[in-house]
């Protein structure tokens, strides 16, 4: 009989247990039912504690250099309009092949405007020596040259903020390909002007390269 006792109250354990489970599974499956078919419940009435709050529209947020609208320009026309610009050096800016003109363009912060600054470098369209650099810096609405310099073979970039301009040097007789050396000149922007930071001066060796080739102009 005391065998029998444990049984029944064991059987009575698994009973309400049994029971117990299955009025979870029935209220899960209510509350189911309820998401399922847009029914009413906490989640309907509105954002509840933080989380919820959290979840909804937030403004992005955006770095001063970001705000900058990116502007592509027409830099050929911008040199060709620019009074600043020599005679000479417009009359060489053609064409070389279709509608290809030799010009390279950088676009980039120099000098804290509204936009991008523009640089741009003219060459030659047999052996692409520039001829000529600019910076362009935008002005209530209008393009301002606030730099050049027109004295070939000149090339200028932007590094790390800077206006770096290379003026390579010849002697008589070097080949076009082979300068005897090069000034590597650094400005950086003041208020209203470029002023120069720091220049390098490279030697190169003349002992190398073909000797056939026409030099430019010595300086």
């Amino acid at each position: 009989m005391r065998g029998l006792g444990i049984r029944a109250r064991s059987t009575g354990r698994v009973l309400k247990a049994g029971g117990a489970a299955m009025a979870v599974l029935a209220a899960l499956g209510l509350f189911l039912t309820a998401c399922a078919t847009g029914g009413t419940g906490a989640r309907d009435e509105g954002p509840a504690g933080s989380e919820a709050v959290a979840k909804g529209p937030t403004t992005p947020t955006t770095s001063p250099s970001a705000t900058k609208a990116p502007k592509r320009v027409d830099v050929v026309k911008l040199v060709k309009d620019d009074p600043e610009v020599s005679p000479s050096v417009k009359s060489a800016l053609k064409p070389c092949v279709a509608d290809e003109y030799p010009v390279d363009v950088s676009y980039g912060e120099l000098t804290g405007g509204p936009s991008d600054d523009v640089v741009v470098n003219v060459m030659t369209c047999g052996d692409a020596v520039g001829i000529g650099s600019y910076v362009y810096r935008e002005e209530k609405g209008r393009y301002e040259n606030v730099f050049k310099t027109e004295e070939p073979p000149v090339y200028a970039e932007i590094d790390r903020g800077d206006l770096v301009v290379t003026q390579q040097l010849y002697k008589k007789g070097d080949p076009v390909s082979y300068p005897s050396s090069e000034e590597v000149i650094t400005y950086g922007w003041s208020a209203t002007h470029f002023t120069e930071e720091s220049r390098t001066h490279n030697d190169y060796s003349n002992a190398v390269g073909a000797t056939d080739a026409p030099s430019p102009a010595a300086n």
